[in-house]
């Protein structure tokens, strides 16, 4: 009889999860979908079922993402490519009306900031590029995106048309599209009626090589400066074309952890990382902590997490005048997992996510002067330290591996370095250069930084 009463018991349970509240109103306050405008369609009502009940596929992400730039006047897309499998790969711009219809000008001053031609007016708009789910099944990121573009259409609320006039979001729903697909055919395919908390359970376990990588199983938050795939081309073409101020880059983690943002753990910083970076994003983590802790959600930071290696999303703009800042949530790898801290479900985890990315955005409107700032002075120390060094280049080639110092000198190119055939053949430190193999780079220019960055070796590494 007691294990009779006992099952009753389970399956009830199991029910409940199937039965979980996934609709608006459990990623939102009644106040904020009071401010939303009906005549935006819902991620519902286009992708046909509410959000985190299903994982979303990539070509019901991008159909909705169509839906709404057609609908709303606040929104442009844009196909930049397409991913080894032919996906789209999709940049959202979402800002005010009055800003679209001048957003040309806008793009070119930000740069023109950057150069030392203007300098930031009290309106200039700051730059926040929002990314998501580089890794696949990391997929709490790309569902929260949903929810994030239907909230910056629909809302009429006094915080959002603030923001929309002060600032030009860059939303890039998914940075790895063939890794999502791969990981939301796994998960849904394998999720049961009455879902199953059980680790063990089939829908927990992808078969390799599981969605982390693109098609080619790379991992492409290793490739931020290689720059070697289709999907790394077109982001970090529209990085160069934007320089934002912030970058945000939305993980996942072990189910048994719980919220991540940056600062990583300090003494993990590289030494080309400035102070006043670290406490700029400790600044903004504070956003973080108020709006997390209005949810209920469990946080930490400055630990376990490195800003070291500038070829990440959340290191790169470092070293580029930004500011990049990593999320990590505790991953359901399903749609709901048993862990340390509870039952962890799917819904949940893009709730968190969700609620990130609207306290970056915060923290974007009430600090934008200061970041903007930040941003200048950063490209006006480098030209200076550049110009400081006229006279000093550095110099690369191998005449027996010519497509080497091509392919190299191409990586170059995507991040905007000027280099320069040599004109004549010459030797250096016992090693030739000759003409059409060899390249120099003078340091005297704006990206003197990421030039450091890229060539200089550094042993002394703290630990």
């Amino acid at each position: 009889m007691k294990n009779i009463i006992y099952l009753c018991i389970l399956s009830l349970t199991f029910i409940s999860y199937g039965q979980e509240n996934t609709s608006l109103d459990y990623y939102f306050s009644q106040q904020d979908i009071s401010t939303l405008d009906k005549d935006i369609p819902t991620p519902e009502s286009v992708i046909g079922h509410s959000v985190g009940k299903w994982h979303i596929s990539h070509d019901k992400l991008v159909e909705y993402m169509r839906k709404l730039a057609s609908t709303s006047e606040r929104i442009t897309i844009e196909e930049r490519g397409k991913t080894f499998e032919d996906r789209p790969l999709i940049l959202l711009t979402i800002t005010s009306k009055k800003n679209h219809q001048n957003i040309n000008q806008i793009q070119k001053n930000h740069i023109d900031q950057t150069n030392g031609i203007i300098t930031p007016k009290t309106d200039s708009p700051l730059v926040v590029y929002q990314g998501f789910s580089i890794h696949g099944n990391e997929p709490s990121g790309s569902n929260s995106a949903l929810l994030l573009a239907y909230y910056l259409a629909a809302s009429n609320d006094d915080f959002v048309n603030k923001l929309l006039n002060n600032t030009i979001i860059l939303l890039d729903p998914c940075f790895n599209p063939d890794g999502l697909q791969r990981f939301a055919y796994w998960a849904n395919t394998n999720k049961n009626i009455n879902l199953n908390p059980d680790s063990n359970d089939r829908e927990y376990s992808e078969v390799w090589p599981g969605g982390r990588t693109n098609h080619y199983w790379f991992d492409m938050n290793r490739d931020w400066l290689p720059v070697q795939l289709p999907e790394s081309k077109v982001r970090i073409n529209t990085f160069h074309k934007w320089l934002p101020n912030i970058l945000t880059d939305h993980h996942e983690m072990g189910t048994n952890s719980t919220f991540f943002f940056q600062p990583g753990v300090p003494s993990r910083t590289h030494p080309l990382t400035s102070k006043l970076n670290q406490d700029i994003t400790r600044k903004i983590s504070k956003y973080h902590v108020k709006a997390l802790d209005k949810i209920g959600s469990l946080y930490y930071s400055e630990e376990n997490f490195d800003d070291f290696y500038y070829g990440k999303g959340s290191t790169f703009p470092d070293i580029n005048g930004g500011v990049g800042i990593l999320f990590e949530q505790a991953s359901s790898r399903g749609h709901v997992q048993k862990s340390d801290n509870g039952i962890l479900t799917f819904p949940f985890t893009i709730k968190n996510q969700l609620t990130a990315g609207l306290s970056t955005l915060d923290a974007a409107l009430n600090m934008r002067n200061e970041i903007l700032n930040y941003q200048y002075n950063f490209y006006k120390k480098s030209r200076e330290e550049g110009g400081k060094q006229k006279k000093s280049a550095i110099i690369f080639g191998d005449e027996k591996d010519a497509a080497k110092t091509y392919h190299l000198a191409e990586i170059l190119k995507r991040h905007k370095i000027k280099f320069h055939h040599i004109k004549n053949n010459f030797s250096k430190d016992k090693i030739n250069y000759k003409k059409n193999y060899s390249y120099v780079v003078p340091k005297n220019q704006k990206n003197f930084k990421l030039i450091n960055a890229m060539f200089e070796k550094k042993n002394n590494v703290s630990r």
